[in-house]
């Protein structure tokens, strides 16, 4: 299988090549300013609601894309973009081998009961695979950026990000020979994940919400993360661009890495299994 992904993408015919970590950066500025709105409605009414799939959503969702989506248009107008809401309301596909995926907050559940594992994610596909993203969790004021590398920070909603001199590295870890630490949806725990879970040597298990379970293993706090229950690719693509940034992978059902861009599928995921060391990965 083919892991590797070049540091250079392609912008469109009206535009130069794209270094990955320069879109990680624009992301990360971009979901620092968003999370503005998405703090201003935390701790007040933000109006919860049921979308037709019965998903939630509240302010904080369609204010935090409504930014984002302006200013990617300003600074990234060549590629086309999906975000989670605009489907929503009818705007289910892309054009192109280039483009960006958007969830204004992943993680909405877990943003109305105010536990602070929520976060605002951003990534963008090439050829089917997430090559730069960025996992913002405002609450807890920690971004996961990755692009050709994996680097983390503390950063408040609205503030300068920090050089990236000042950034953390991160990578995965080897596999402990004591046993792995799984992460598991805290929403969506099913029989599924709690067989796979036993057909490995698991010494901890823990519970987290949206997409902080990817930047966990990314960072060597974890060594795998199940999930066999239906996600989209806005869900998925931003986490997974980090976690293959820091030496990780996630791969599905038939053992692939997990791809992007699939229209036909209205752009859902199947099951899939986001890995740190590669040498752990088991069928």
């Amino acid at each position: 299988m083919a892991f590797e992904i070049n540091s250079i993408v392609d912008a469109g015919p009206n535009e130069g090549p794209l270094d990955r970590d320069a879109a990680a950066e624009i992301f990360a500025e971009i979901a620092v300013e968003a999370a503005i709105a998405v703090m201003s409605v935390y701790t007040s009414d933000a109006h919860a609601r049921h979308k037709p799939d019965k998903s939630p959503v509240c302010d904080a969702d369609e204010y935090a894309e409504a930014i984002i989506l302006e200013r990617l248009a300003e600074r990234l107008p060549a590629y086309p973009v999906l975000a989670e809401e605009a489907s929503a309301h009818g705007k289910k596909t892309v054009e192109g081998a280039s483009f960006i995926l958007v969830d204004p907050v992943d993680g909405t559940r877990e943003f109305l009961q105010h536990s602070g594992e929520f976060t605002i994610n951003i990534a963008l596909i090439v050829d089917g695979a997430p090559v730069a993203g960025v996992v913002y969790a405002p609450a807890l004021g920690r971004i996961w950026i990755g692009g050709a590398v994996a680097t983390s920070c503390l950063v408040e909603p609205g503030a300068p990000l920090p050089p990236p001199a000042e950034r953390r590295a991160i990578h995965v870890r080897t596999a402990p020979s004591h046993g792995l630490t799984a992460l598991a949806s805290r929403s969506h725990l099913d029989a599924e994940t709690e067989a796979f879970l036993a057909s490995l040597p698991i010494h901890e298990r823990r519970a987290a919400g949206s997409s902080l379970k990817f930047c966990t293993v990314a960072e060597g706090d974890a060594d795998v993360y199940p999930r066999f229950g239906q996600t989209m690719e806005w869900d998925t693509a931003a986490g997974d661009a980090i976690l293959r940034a820091a030496g990780g992978i996630v791969l599905d059902g038939e053992r692939h890495p997990l791809q992007y861009g699939k229209a036909g599928r209205q752009f859902r995921n199947g099951p899939f299994i986001a890995w740190g060391d590669r040498n752990a990965i088991r069928p």
